[in-house]
């Protein structure tokens, strides 16, 4: 299994980051695979993948390129750095086309665990490949970036919430499949092979969300650590574009309703707003309501109050026929797992 050794003090100053440019990777993961893991990347799938194949299709040594560096093994280095706090995406794509096309080439060797195809012995696979990431960033992320932040940042939001509540170990061992806290400062990052890493003391630990069901971790010297992981499945699907259940809005009226369809989860108001749309005024009417009725109930977790469905809030929108709709991310199957072995001492 991977074996990270983290100090306290490293674990007690780590933070969740959002990253554009994690996002648009984990997006090019997905395209990649073509395999959605709810009705909301079924959706985007057909929108985007289109665009996507036509592009390899005109252009097979960027076709081969996104094989190898999704690799067999782990992801290439040169491809996937870890982004610091607050770095754009243009900052990061930088990184990747200044890449020596000597260090791109041995990096894709590893990933590939085997000698390259002929067609990428070539100087221009850096520029290619953050020609790449700019193409899935502004014709299938950016567009999205918005919502997709506020989704991002409701999942940080319920995570230190966790944090508060049941501390560290209980936020890992739930950000994914394979990843777990075994105590005395040692943090199982997957379930794969690989030797045991020491997390230097002092250095800079992140934990980054992302939409896509899938996740990975990497590093840079020894001073920068990511943990990417998939944000709550019920965070991550494209409620806003799925229907209430027409009875239940008819009950309770159209927004109402969908906040209590949502509420199958704990979430905070935070996290309704991000998912919803909707003003923090008005989801907070609409939390009075549903409290005043007995349809949802509320209780605090560190700083944060989490507010979710009661009994009576259950039998309702099950009887509507919502409960489907609600799936929460007990239904969800996290992708695999590639680790990067970004500059490895």
């Amino acid at each position: 299994m991977g074996l990270w050794q983290i100090g306290t003090d490293t674990l007690a100053r780590s933070r969740f980051v959002v990253s554009p440019f994690v996002e648009t990777f984990a997006s090019l993961k997905l395209l990649h695979t073509g395999a959605g893991a709810h009705p909301g990347e079924d959706a985007w799938l057909r929108a985007h993948m289109p665009g996507y194949r036509a592009l390899l299709a005109a252009d097979p040594v960027t076709a081969l390129l996104v094989g190898a560096g999704l690799g067999r093994s782990w992801l290439a280095d040169y491809f996937t750095p870890t982004p610091g706090e607050d770095e754009r995406f243009e900052d990061v794509v930088a990184r990747v086309r200044a890449t020596d096309p000597a260090q791109a080439r041995a990096d894709l060797r590893v990933s590939l665990a085997g000698p390259l195809p002929a067609a990428l012995e070539r100087d221009d696979l850096p520029e290619r490949s953050a020609a790449l990431l700019t193409h899935v960033w502004e014709e299938t992320v950016r567009p999205y970036w918005e919502r997709r932040r506020r989704v991002l940042e409701a999942d940080v939001v319920a995570r230190t919430a966790q944090v508060g509540q049941g501390g560290w170990a209980a936020v890992l061992d739930s950000l994914r499949p394979g990843t777990r806290w075994l105590g005395r400062s040692r943090f199982q990052v997957n379930l794969n092979a690989y030797p045991p890493r020491e997390v230097a003391s002092g250095a800079e630990l992140m934990f980054m969300p992302v939409t896509p069901r899938t996740g990975w971790v990497s590093w840079e010297g020894r001073q920068r650590y990511a943990v990417v992981y998939p944000c709550a499945g019920v965070l991550a699907e494209d409620h806003d574009r799925r229907p209430v259940p027409a009875g239940l809005g008819v009950l309770l009226g159209g927004a109402r309703a969908g906040v209590l369809v949502l509420l199958g989860s704990p979430m905070s108001t935070t996290q309704l707003v991000a998912v919803t749309g909707q003003a923090l005024g008005s989801v907070g009417r609409h939390l009075r309501v549903l409290l005043d009725a007995g349809l949802v109930e509320r209780r605090r977790a560190g700083r944060s109050v989490l507010y979710s469905r009661t009994a009576a809030g259950e039998v309702l929108v099950k009887a509507a026929g919502g409960d489907q709709w609600a799936a929460g991310p007990e239904h969800r199957v996290a992708g695999p797992d590639h680790r990067p072995r970004r500059h490895r001492s």
